[in-house]
């Protein structure tokens, strides 16, 4: 598979996503240790639904596949989603996939480096996601990366026999300060 280096950190990079990874991508929506934390788990996905949703669902203005940088490896994917360029607003989505890359900052990285994206090349304002309640790694993460929680949705989540709250997050520009795209041109 053939990746592009679009926006370049320290140990990862991030690249258009690509429907040529349907099978890696298939495979993780299927697998609970990913699905359980997206909240994704009640949904089966075939190779063929994740290729139409790779082709078609996909936001091509902020959508892409985290990359290693020492390994040219796919280990998850992050986008900005339901971009709204009048308020400019954003919802982010995130999910490592490769679970021999969880809890080792690579979130906490490719979250860095699409705020930086989203801040100061898509000029928005206000960049929000929303987490489930029981996602402590995830929560952890966001709030080190500057979100602040905004509210929270009660038992809005039914995953293995049990609801869950989902909590709501936000990140706004001018609280964001980190430089995290090395390959800049201007700096």
């Amino acid at each position: 598979m053939k990746y592009f280096k679009k926006l370049l950190g320290d140990r990862i990079y991030l690249s258009p996503r690509n429907v040529e990874d349907v099978e890696k991508f298939t495979e993780w929506m299927n697998d609970f240790e990913v699905t359980d934390y997206i909240g994704r788990s009640g949904a089966i996905m075939s190779l063929e639904g994740e290729r139409k949703y790779l082709q078609e669902d996909s936001n091509p203005e902020a959508t892409f596949s985290i990359i290693t940088l020492e390994e040219d490896k796919l280990i998850g994917t992050i986008s900005l989603e339901r971009i709204n360029h009048l308020d400019r607003t954003a919802t982010l989505g995130i999910f490592i996939g490769d679970k021999n890359y969880l809890s080792k900052g690579y979130g906490t990285e490719a979250i860095n480096l699409i705020l930086d994206y989203g801040f100061n090349y898509m000029n928005l304002h206000n960049i929000k996601l929303h987490v489930l309640s029981f996602n402590e790694r995830a929560l952890k993460c966001y709030k080190k990366c500057g979100f602040k929680e905004t509210g929270k949705i009660r038992e809005n989540k039914f995953i293995n026999g049990k609801y869950y709250d989902t909590i709501s997050m936000d990140i706004l520009e001018n609280e964001f300060e980190e430089n995290c795209i090395r390959n800049k041109n201007i700096k």
